[in-house]
């Protein structure tokens, strides 16, 4: 028998599933790992990769026996790239008299208190 040692990325020890063969195809590991963990198709699928070179196998890989691989949960649907934007929160969204908090460090100047003051009588 052989047999593919593998992980969650969010685990710790290694868990392995036997077959018979020199290789096994990316497709048969996946449901041998989906059935040993209890894991349905519908809800996830799983990303797959070798533990020493961090290379993704792709769907028509021959994983070698005794290797060890790193396995991920993604949705049904997959992963979609999404560009590396700055998010930043719109000025709508500012919480109103922000600007009048002060660190306990930053000294208070005599006029700007008076305007503050003339602002919100007015």
């Amino acid at each position: 028998m052989s047999c593919i040692h593998y992980k969650f990325f969010s685990k710790l020890d290694y868990d392995t599933v036997t077959f018979s063969g020199f290789d096994i195809s990316l497709c048969d590991l996946k449901c041998k790992i989906m059935r040993k963990e209890k894991l349905k198709a519908a809800n996830c699928d799983l990303q797959i990769s070798n533990a020493q070179t961090k290379e993704e196998y792709t769907e028509d890989a021959l994983i070698p026996k005794n290797s060890l691989v790193i396995v991920k949960r993604i949705p049904a649907g997959g992963v979609k790239a999404t560009s590396k934007t700055d998010v930043t929160a719109p000025q709508s969204h500012k919480i109103p008299g922000a600007a009048s908090f002060r660190s306990r460090t930053e000294p208070v100047s005599r006029t700007s208190e008076a305007a503050a003051t003339v602002f919100i009588k007015a």
